[in-house]
């Protein structure tokens, strides 16, 4: 897999040295481009956990695509969520190919946020793109770079390798291809938020602290500011999670046949067991937040960016970047708001009975929510 390879062993361990935690994400875009919705998901998947890890702040993390991998930028490059510090791209592939209309084109995003302040907010609108472009780089893949180029603007930083050929940190041994991967290298560690020590080096400083009414038992250890790269690749690797001591059993009890428990208890049992709050209800539950926030990328940040969903009149809406289309007018308008009458959950889903205001009036509705890996995947309204 790619992760293995030397080149992405040896980004990794150049961020490592410098005090970063960097982490190599295999998706299924190694298979074929018919996979590249499929290795979205897995990538996005991947992020989330990486940002739980322990040893990583959450709110500093980069990300790094390579190749084919540069496919999978426009949807972060769009949604730009407060925690990514930056997006690299070395060599990238950025033309979509034909039908696959899910995701983002890089070029046709990268363009329309302002950089150091427009109309958008300065903390999802100011996000940092470096491009590392090969002067002897393949015609098909050439074109769509320039394209990228020419509607990023201010917006984008490149470093040029005139004489490096796609793939020049494999292929081509020369100094000028060691500076381009220092620089690059230099330029993703700045923008993590580093300041340089009394030697010169650039050190990771803490996380600022956050209150927590938790006690600890051990001194809290600062975490180091993440990058990740996107290998053009597999499925993402597996966690190993710690195994739950047993308990003590208790002293047994004298056997005593026990009483038929009454069918309205067993009813109230099942109630509580489906309306009980899980992880699928707390993620709905951030999604309300932002509609009735109207925060459109807030609420644009909780669906998957392949996810689908089928409105009550039978038209269905997939990928964030028809989410957003269809649901903007609706934010802009101030047109957000529902109230939940009940709600059901059982696993990965939440079944929901909302009232839905608009100008028309009140509309009840069935909402069906499905979530996954922290992230909404399916919606199904029915009135």
């Amino acid at each position: 897999m790619p992760r293995e390879w030397p080149v992405y062993k040896g980004y990794a361990t150049a961020a490592a040295r410098r005090g970063l935690v960097a982490a190599v994400v295999d998706h299924s875009l190694i298979h074929g481009l018919d996979r590249l919705v499929a290795a979205a998901d897995e990538v996005e998947a991947a992020v989330g956990v990486l940002r739980s890890d322990p040893r990583v702040d959450p709110d500093r993390v980069g990300l790094w695509f390579f190749s084919g991998a540069g496919l999978l930028a426009g949807e972060w490059l769009d949604s730009r969520p407060d925690w990514l510090r930056f997006v690299a791209l070395t060599y990238p592939l950025l033309a979509t190919p034909p039908g696959v209309d899910e995701l983002v084109p890089a070029a046709e995003v990268i363009g329309k946020h302002d950089r150091g302040g427009g109309a958008g907010k300065a903390s999802s609108t100011d996000l940092p793109v470096l491009l590392t472009r090969a002067g002897l780089e393949r015609e098909e893949l050439a074109g769509p770079v320039a394209e990228f180029v020419s509607a990023g603007g201010a917006a984008l930083d490149i470093i040029d390798v005139p004489k490096g050929h796609h793939g020049f940190d494999m292929l081509d041994h020369t100094e000028e291809s060691r500076a381009a991967v220092t620089k690059a290298l230099d330029w993703a560690i700045a923008h993590l938020g580093e300041e340089p020590g009394d030697d010169g080096k650039l050190l990771v400083p803490p996380p600022a602290k956050k209150k927590t009414t938790a006690t600890r038992r051990t001194p809290t250890v600062a975490k180091p500011a993440a990058a990740v790269k996107e290998a053009p690749a597999g499925p993402a690797g597996q966690q190993t999670l710690p195994t739950t001591p047993k308990a003590t059993p208790a002293t047994p009890a004298p056997a005593v046949a026990p009483a038929q428990a009454p069918l309205a208890d067993l009813g109230m049992a099942t109630i509580a067991a489906v309306t009980a709050d899980t992880p699928a209800a707390r993620v709905i539950s951030r999604e309300h937040a932002a509609f009735a926030a109207h925060d459109l990328e807030a609420f644009l940040a909780m669906y998957s960016p392949t996810a689908r969903i089928l409105l009550a009149d039978g038209t269905e809406l997939k990928g964030r970047r028809f989410l957003r289309e269809h649901y903007r007018p609706r934010f802009d308008a101030g047109q957000c708001k529902t109230e939940v009458v009940q709600r059901l959950m059982l696993g990965e889903w939440v079944v929901e009975h909302v009232l839905s205001y608009d100008d028309s009036g009140t509309t009840p509705q069935l909402g069906l929510y499905r979530v996954v890996d922290g992230l909404i995947t399916d919606v199904e309204f029915r009135a």
